[in-house]
């Protein structure tokens, strides 16, 4: 199998899975009891926070809450930070955000007035318009760090910094698709809450992480007993924490450069070799989003093949054992594009033939070379049922 769909999922990485294992087996017991045996539990969940939190650069451990993932992540932080601020009842966020944040935001409209920025064809936003956005009564200003479907990144840092010298206003960045990709270093920023998830970076599903900096106001989400210091109730998954944990320890003993796990640079060059053959030798190829691949993640191509259905590629490189995404997640029952696809204004007929595909630690040249050799057959075969 060639797995090239690592913005979905990632494989549990070796080292992960062995440092799972003694917790499992051997320190099973409850971090919040008392006796030795929780003592010691404990004190393995206190240095997987630490490895978190250098991993990211936080200040300190203790802005580190553990939780179930991003989508959790992204919900506490804004209903959280709502809850803490009953009187502000204006939101801001971008019309190409995850579902946990977007779907959110839709529904909290009900209640709040919610401004949508908006992005070019490139997938860009216009900072000027997010300036312009701020108002006195806005109470958290959400921006994802890099696009899950295309890979574009948007500049936080600097995004922060405008959200706080025009308003009050709690900056969160949704950072699932970018934690592990490029590196974060939050002393260097005025960023107050950020999203992650383990399973985009070689930890376990259904583990993941809040940043809250320290002195921000955020309402616990799950009401229970008093772990992670009474801010989210609920007995510790130790094993996912320890994998967190140590996921974030082997990058953070690497160059943070490409995201690669083995060698810094490795993937950015395989994703460059996949992208420039299918740009430059399958006719009528665009690429969704920015040229300049200092604005996306290292690892991300989302490619359209105008005028084919996404999902019959799929299907095709599925019969070889070939795993990627429809970047798009076109309806052809209703003919819309995905809305990152319309936001960027992209034709119904170049986003219905989209494909992400989206490398990994694991992923070889060798791969990269099979995929290129069956992907031109596919895509002839495939355009002439079209016509």
């Amino acid at each position: 199998m060639i797995y090239f769909d690592n913005n979905a999922t990632t494989q549990i990485a070796p080292e992960v899975f062995e440092a799972m294992k003694p917790v499992l087996q051997e320190f099973y017991g409850n971090p919040s009891s008392a006796h030795t045996f929780g003592c010691e539990v404990r004190d393995i969940v206190e240095k997987s926070r630490e490895k978190v939190a250098s991993f990211i650069g936080a200040n300190h451990s203790n802005e580190i809450i553990f939780t179930s993932g991003g989508t959790e992540s992204d919900n506490w932080a804004i209903r959280g930070t709502l809850e803490a601020n009953p009187h502000k009842k204006h939101i801001i966020t971008t019309r190409v955000e995850h579902e946990a944040v977007r779907k959110l935001c839709e529904e909290l409209q009900c209640n709040y007035k919610v401004t949508w920025l908006e992005v070019d064809e490139q997938g860009f936003l216009d900072l000027d318009e997010l300036k312009k956005s701020l108002r006195e009564d806005t109470v958290i200003v959400s921006v994802m760090t890099a696009n899950n479907e295309t890979g574009i990144l948007f500049p936080i840092i600097e995004i922060a910094e405008i959200v706080k010298a025009n308003s009050d206003a709690i900056f969160h960045t949704d950072a699932v698709n970018a934690v592990g990709k490029i590196p974060i270093n939050l002393k260097e920023t005025q960023i107050d809450l950020l999203s992650l998830s383990g399973h985009k970076f070689h930890a376990p599903k259904g583990i993941g992480a809040l940043y809250v900096r320290e002195n921000i106001k955020l309402l616990p989400f799950f009401i229970g007993g008093g772990q992670e210091k009474s801010r989210r109730a609920g007995t510790e998954a130790v094993h996912q924490i320890v994998g967190l944990g140590k996921a974030a320890e082997i990058l953070s003993e690497l160059p943070a450069v490409a995201g690669d796990l083995t060698s810094p640079n490795r993937i950015y060059n395989l994703r460059n070799k996949l992208e420039d053959f299918i740009l430059q030798n399958i006719p009528n190829t665009t690429l969704n989003g920015t040229t300049d691949r200092k604005f996306r993640l290292p690892n991300t191509s989302n490619i359209a093949f105008p005028n084919i259905n996404g999902e019959a590629i799929l299907a095709r490189l599925n019969d070889l054992e070939i795993c990627v995404s429809t970047g798009s997640a076109c309806n052809s029952e209703t003919h819309t594009a995905s809305p990152v696809m319309q936001a960027m204004n992209i034709p119904y007929s170049t986003a219905m033939g989209a494909i992400r595909f989206s490398l990994g630690r694991y992923n070889t040249e060798a791969e990269v070379d099979f995929v290129l050799e069956n992907l031109s057959e596919i895509i002839i075969d495939l355009q002439k049922l079209s016509i």
